[in-house]
């Protein structure tokens, strides 16, 4: 059954009111990374009258900020240097798995000798990746920085709360976002792909949702369905239990939210950053993401490298599903739905060969047994994603400019706008932070012969990617990634003034759950209502 939170911590859910730009459909939307590529010598002008290093105490909640605001930026941002990092990034570099798209993407999935140069994480299931992503969009959004130009951070806007708090879902709830919700002004719009759900779509087939990023894949189209008909059941259960008229809509939202919170700290977390370092930052504390006093804000640290880890998870290809192609080709896989993550192939199409979202088609839902594991029979449907490590899948070398966001410009490689995020932001040496943390100072031999030194002034993201690689098998985070991810996670929770973890530390999930007592994300989509046995396979 739903939650009863306190009237204190029902009251006022939206910490700020959601920034109209970023309603449904709004252009120079951010996907996988969306800042404009800058002119180099724009970038050197640049550079030269940046001060992008503020006090941490002084950072407001929308705006971004850093954790390690007095040490310098891991190299100039100088040609040689913008060089190498675009060099890194290439297709055919060092960071591309190099993965054989000509096998297609069932051989991808099924096929184990074709993992070789990209290891699958026998640790998590493939739907992490994109839950991964889902937080992602719920507390940050850059649409305004330029790629390759030194920003401060402080003076560019986060257009999301710094907060777990499904902003993304719920925008400025049913009187400021009133296009997101039925005519009850209580659920949330949904509706038909044809055999199973779908977001609202308007007559270009973009989603009508809060956060445009949440239709970028069609596995995170899917989360976002599945928290808004989470939701409506919630809305429905609140009722029966005669819950009043007034109350209904912060209820159900209270509910989710706390439910959703529970599977961060509880679930995911620990798949990414590891039990013990969990256990750490909530018995001793955070020691180096310290907002105080005030609210959180969200550090480049974190938002431009760290957190980035994810895309070295993400799968060439997936099954989407296993019934949903009835009458396509069993040559690809039908009556399942395989298709890689993203394709050129599927460029302008109705319904695209790949998994790009921003379509609708009877076949292009989710079958979350591939995702997640739901135990006993469907276990053997489950599929693991890739490894947290130096490789990158290839199809993310050539995203298509829709993914990217809105009037999107090259580069299209996601690990090139990656690295050049790193001269945005002015980020640290990976080994400077993890001296400052006392880690391990890791010495990237690889990257010596770009001669510009990255091998002892590497890129964070790259760092953490390397660092897990090396020092826990590719299976979770290391020190330096870990630390940053777990205590910005933890941080924002406890931060929060409506979170459970700061309204009713004491709280447990009500929820129907496979273990009573605590809630998992298979927890969630059953009741949602999007499980295997809901859909009847």
């Amino acid at each position: 059954m739903p939650s009863q939170p306190s009237p204190q911590a029902t009251h006022n859910l939206s910490r700020r009111g959601f920034i109209s730009a970023v309603g449904a459909g709004a252009a120079g939307a951010v996907a996988l990374g969306g800042e404009a590529l800058a002119d180099p010598a724009q970038a050197g002008a640049a550079a030269q009258g940046a001060t992008a290093q503020p006090g941490l105490l002084a950072t407001p909640a929308d705006r971004f900020g850093r954790i390690f605001p007095d040490l310098p930026p891991f190299v100039p941002a100088d040609d040689r240097r913008r060089a190498a990092l675009i060099d890194m990034g290439k297709v055919g570099g060092i960071l591309d798995a190099r993965d054989n798209l000509a096998a297609g993407p069932v051989a991808l999935v099924a096929d184990l000798s074709l993992s070789e140069t990209n290891r699958n994480n026998p640790e998590h299931t493939a739907g992490l990746t994109f839950l991964g992503q889902f937080l992602d969009h719920d507390m940050t959004f850059d649409n305004s920085s330029t790629l390759g130009v030194p920003t401060a951070p402080e003076a560019t806007p986060n257009l999301r709360t710094p907060a777990f708090d499904l902003d993304s879902v719920y925008g400025a709830g049913p009187n400021g976002s009133p296009n997101l919700y039925q005519s009850d002004r209580l659920k949330l719009r949904i509706e038909s792909g044809g055999l199973f759900e779908d977001l609202p779509r308007n007559a270009n087939r973009s989603a009508i949702i809060s956060d445009p990023r949440n239709d970028e894949n069609l596995i995170i189209s899917g989360l976002q369905c599945a928290m808004i008909l989470a939701h409506n059941r919630a809305v429905d259960d609140l009722r029966a239990q005669g819950v009043p008229q007034a109350q209904l809509f912060d209820r159900a939202r209270q509910t989710v939210t706390w439910h959703y919170q529970w599977i961060i700290l509880n679930e995911f977390l620990p798949l990414i950053v590891g039990s013990s370092m969990v256990q750490d930052i909530r018995a001793n504390g955070r020691r180096w993401y310290r907002p105080e006093p005030g609210p959180a804000f969200i550090p480049v640290e974190f938002q431009g490298a760290a957190y980035r880890f994810g895309h070295s998870m993400v799968r060439p290809s997936y099954r989407a599903n296993r019934t949903g192609d009835v009458g396509g080709n069993p040559a690809t896989g039908a009556p399942a739905f395989f298709g890689m993550i993203f394709d050129p192939a599927g460029e302008g199409r109705a319904d695209p060969v790949d998994l790009r979202g921003g379509a609708r088609a009877r076949r292009r839902f989710i079958g979350w047994e591939t995702f997640f594991d739901f135990g006993g029979d469907m276990t053997q449907h489950v599929r693991p994603p890739k490894r947290i490590d130096t490789k990158l899948s290839t199809p993310l070398f050539n995203l298509p400019l829709g993914a990217i966001g809105a009037n999107a410009q090259p580069p299209t490689s996601l690990a090139q706008r990656n690295l050049l995020r790193h001269l945005t932001w002015s980020i640290p040496a990976g080994q400077r932070i993890a001296q400052n943390m006392g880690a391990p100072m890791l010495h990237l031999q690889e990257l010596a012969h770009y001669g510009v030194a990255l091998e002892n002034q590497t890129p964070l993201w790259y760092y953490v990617l390397a660092e897990a690689e090396r020092l826990q098998d590719g299976l979770r985070l290391g020190p330096v990634g870990g630390r940053i991810v777990g205590e910005v996670f933890i941080g924002l929770l406890q931060l929060d003034p409506r979170s459970f973890l700061a309204a009713q530390p004491g709280w447990r999930p009500t929820l129907p759950a496979q273990t009573p007592g605590t809630f998992r994300m298979i927890d969630l989509l059953r009741y949602a209502r999007v499980d295997p046995a809901s859909r009847g396979s």
